[in-house]
C-alpha cells in the first residue's frame, strides 16, 4: 500500500540520518566508548522501526514468547523478549555488548500506556525487540484495563507482580539488575508499583517517557489544553486520547449500562467528524455519565475543579489513589530517568519536572526533548535541513544520553 511504502521510506531515512551521527556521538562522548557506541546503535534502531540498522545486522533476532505466571495466587500473562536461548545462561552471565552471549545482562518490565493493543502495540513490540538486542530480558505484561482504555489502581499491583516474577528468575536478572520502563499514563502505576514493599528494594531504575505527577492536573490539560509552568499559562491543542480514556474509564463506575453504547456512538461520530455536535447524544446519558461528558468536553481550565467534583465518588477516589502527588515518594529507591517532549499534547512536560522534584535530590534526571519527541513517537527532519542541525541534533544527543544511562544499568555495581 502507498501509506506503508511511504512509512518504510521515512523509517529508512531516519536510520540513515542516525547512522551518519554514530561516529560523531562516540567521539563527543569520551569515556566508555564501547557502551557509547552501542547506545548510538540502539538509538538508530529505535528510529529505524522495521528498516535495516547496524544493530539488526550485528545481533540475532530476539526470541519472543507469550507466557503465564502466578504471583501470590494472581495469574497474569505477558510477552518475554530474550537476546537468545537461555540454555547455559547462569545468574552471572558474561558482559558482552549487545547481548552477544545470548544471555540477558539485565532485565526490565516494559509497560505501555493505555492503548487498545496493549503489549501487542507495534511500537512496544519494536521497542522491546531493540532492548532485547541490547542484552535485556524484557517482560511486557498484558495489563487488562489498558486494552479497554481504562485506568484503575490495580494496574500498579499488576506491574509489581510482573516485576516480582521477573526478579525471581536469576538467569534473567544477573546480580539482581532489573528495573522498569513505562510510557505515558503507565509511569504513574509503575512508580506506585516500585513503592510496593515486596519489590521496592529490588527496583534499581525506572525510565518514564511522557509521564505525570499530579493526575488531576494532567486531566485538566488533556481536556482543556491549558497548563501552567513558572507562573505562566500556556496552551497546546490536546490529543483526544486523554478524553477517550476518561470516558471509557468511567464505565466501571456508571450504573446505567446504556451509557456505554452512547459513549461508543459519540467516539465514532467524533472520529468521522472532529467538529460533530454531540449534544443530542449527551441528552441520552444518565446524570452520572453526563458529569463525565461535561468534564471531557470542557475547554475552560477555571471550571475543571468544579466539574471534576461532579464525577462519581468511586471514580474520584480511584483517581486520587493513582495521583502521585498524593503519595510520599521519599521511600522510592529506584533511580529515575524521565523523558518528556516539550510539545507533548497528551501530558504536559512540567509533569516530569514536578515528578523529579518530588523524589529525593539527585535521584531523578530529566531530559526535555525540544522537537523530535511528541508524546511517545519520534520525528526526525532531513539531514540536509537547517532544522535538523539547529533543533533535531541537540535532541538526538539528549536521547542518546538517556539510552547510554539505561545501558549503564546492565553493568555490575550499577
Amino acid at each position: 500500500m502507498p501509506g506503508h511504502a511511504t512509512r518504510s521510506l521515512w523509517m529508512a531515512h531516519r536510520a540513515r540520518v542516525l547512522a551518519c551521527l554514530i561516529p560523531l556521538l562516540v567521539v563527543l562522548a569520551g569515556c566508555a566508548p564501547a557502551r557509547h557506541y552501542e547506545a548510538a546503535l540502539v538509538l538508530q534502531d529505535f528510529a529505524s522501526g522495521a528498516a535495516a540498522s547496524r544493530l539488526k545486522q550485528t545481533t540475532p533476532l530476539p526470541l519472543r514468547q507469550t507466557l503465564s505466571y502466578t504471583v501470590a495466587g494472581r495469574t497474569h500473562s505477558a510477552d518475554l523478549y530474550l537476546p537468545g536461548p537461555l540454555d547455559g545462561c547462569v545468574a552471572a552471565s558474561p558482559a558482552q555488548p549487545g547481548g552477544a552471549s545470548g544471555c540477558p545482562r539485565a532485565a526490565l518490565v516494559a509497560v505501555p500506556g493505555a492503548v487498545p493493543l496493549g503489549k501487542d502495540d507495534p511500537r512496544l513490540v519494536a521497542f522491546a525487540t531493540t532492548l532485547a538486542r541490547a542484552g535485556f530480558a524484557v517482560l511486557a505484561p498484558d495489563i487488562r484495563g489498558f486494552r479497554q482504555l481504562r485506568i484503575r489502581p490495580s494496574d500498579a499491583r499488576e506491574i509489581a507482580d510482573a516485576f516480582a516474577w521477573l526478579v525471581s528468575r536469576p538467569a534473567l536478572t544477573p546480580e539482581g539488575r532489573a528495573g522498569m520502563f513505562a510510557f505515558s499514563y503507565s509511569v504513574g502505576p509503575a512508580l506506585l508499583a516500585a513503592l510496593e514493599p515486596d519489590i521496592r528494594a529490588q527496583v534499581r531504575f525506572v525510565v518514564g517517557v511522557g509521564g505525570y505527577h499530579d493526575l488531576p492536573r494532567a486531566m485538566r490539560f488533556f481536556t482543556t489544553g491549558w497548563f501552567e509552568h513558572g507562573g505562566q499559562w500556556q496552551r497546546i491543542t490536546p490529543d483526544d486520547t486523554g478524553r477517550m480514556v476518561l470516558v471509557y474509564s468511567s464505565l466501571d463506575y456508571l450504573a446505567d449500562g446504556a451509557d456505554r453504547a452512547v459513549f461508543d456512538r459519540m467516539v465514532a461520530q467524533r472520529m468521522r467528524d472532529p467538529h460533530a455536535d454531540l449534544a443530542p447524544l449527551a441528552a441520552e446519558l444518565s446524570s452520572e455519565a453526563h458529569a463525565v461528558y461535561a468534564l471531557a468536553v470542557n475547554a475552560d481550565p477555571a471550571r475543571f475543579a468544579e466539574l471534576f467534583a461532579r464525577l462519581p465518588q468511586a471514580m474520584r477516589e480511584d483517581i486520587r489513589q493513582l495521583d502521585l502527588a498524593r503519595h510520599d515518594l521519599g521511600p522510592l529507591q529506584a533511580r529515575l530517568i524521565l523523558v518528556h517532549g516539550r510539545n507533548d499534547n497528551l501530558i504536559p512536560y512540567p509533569e516530569s519536572l514536578a515528578l523529579a522534584a518530588a523524589v529525593p535530590a539527585g535521584q531523578a534526571r530529566v531530559f526535555l526533548i525540544q522537537r523530535v519527541l511528541g508524546h511517545v513517537d519520534l520525528s526526525v527532519s532531513s539531514l540536509l535541513t537547517w532544522r535538523f542541525w539547529r533543533e533535531d541534533l541537540p535532541d538526538l544527543w539528549r536521547l542518546w544520553r538517556v539510552i547510554d544511562l539505561l545501558l549503564a544499568e546492565r553493568e555490575a555495581g550499577a
